[in-house]
């Protein structure tokens, strides 16, 4: 449940100049977080990266995945990490000093190579954020070459679990996510994948779960915040709920945790 920054779309026109520092600090949070590291760990296994080979990072962020995929084509592969947010690409850049990585500004609705350029396609975090991501798999199949492998990994906000907390009121929380473009993204990705005509040949998830002694209330008062901007929740009902998450935290009762998923495919040859 490490996500703290909603979204409309993987696209310029909805980037904040002004949020790069706390978008870096979530990043460098969920690249921390033991789920997403062992969700990770597997999608690479399962892709099985080869030296040499051209891979495509949507959603680059700060590089991080981007250059750990470099690493794994060695010095005859290229890696390119695709980021709209210019900020964000500029960090990237910055933390990176290997000749094999090459970030860009692009949009995942209309990525910027040829068709059949590449050979392996990372997209992490990315399709929750779009209100069309079958669009976005389409393209993915675009570009890849026959045989070419997908790896898709995404927040599902629908398994978001708070205890104690009333049901409706989670329900009314992780309703508001993103501000609706595709909250229960991780659900729909192996349907997304089959109709783009990709071979599905793995799947993983793995729960983040969050410190029982504390709440993440940047996650939280977003969630609540957002809830009440649409009239999902009343500002008493969210306070209520406040209050719960607290003192459980102060007895060491808290659950807070959210599930992520992965498939890895491949384009037919």
């Amino acid at each position: 449940m490490a996500q703290t920054q909603p979204g409309t779309g993987f696209q310029k026109r909805h980037i904040d100049p002004d949020r790069v520092a706390p978008l870096v600090g979530a990043l460098d949070s969920q690249d921390a977080n033991p789920g997403v590291r062992r969700l990770r760990a597997w999608a690479e296994e399962a892709l099985a990266v080869r030296p040499g080979e051209r891979v495509l990072d949507i959603g680059s962020g700060t590089g991080s995945q981007t250059r750990a995929l470099a690493a794994a084509v060695g010095p005859d592969g290229v890696a390119i990490g695709i980021e709209p947010n210019p900020g964000l690409r500029a960090v990237a850049e910055e933390r990176s000093a290997d000749s094999r990585v090459r970030y860009t500004e692009g949009d995942a609705l209309a990525l910027p190579l040829p068709d059949g350029s590449v050979d392996v396609v990372w997209c992490e975090r990315v399709l929750q954020h779009l209100p069309e991501p079958g669009k976005a798999v389409a393209e993915m199949a675009r570009v890849l070459r026959p045989g070419g492998r997908v790896a898709l990994l995404d927040t599902d906000w629908g398994t978001t679990i708070l205890h104690p907390g009333d049901p409706e009121v989670v329900s009314a929380l992780t309703s508001a996510v993103l501000n609706g473009a595709n909250p229960c993204s991780g659900r729909r990705l192996v349907g997304q994948l089959s109709t783009a005509g990709f071979v599905v040949d793995d799947r993983g998830s793995q729960a983040l779960l969050q410190d029982h002694r504390s709440v993440a209330w940047p996650v939280i008062r977003m969630l609540g915040e957002s809830a009440v901007r649409t009239g999902a929740l009343t500002e008493e009902r969210r306070d209520a709920l406040y209050t719960e998450l607290a003192e459980a935290a102060e007895q060491g009762a808290l659950h807070m945790s959210v599930t992520m998923f992965g498939v890895v495919a491949h384009r037919p040859a």
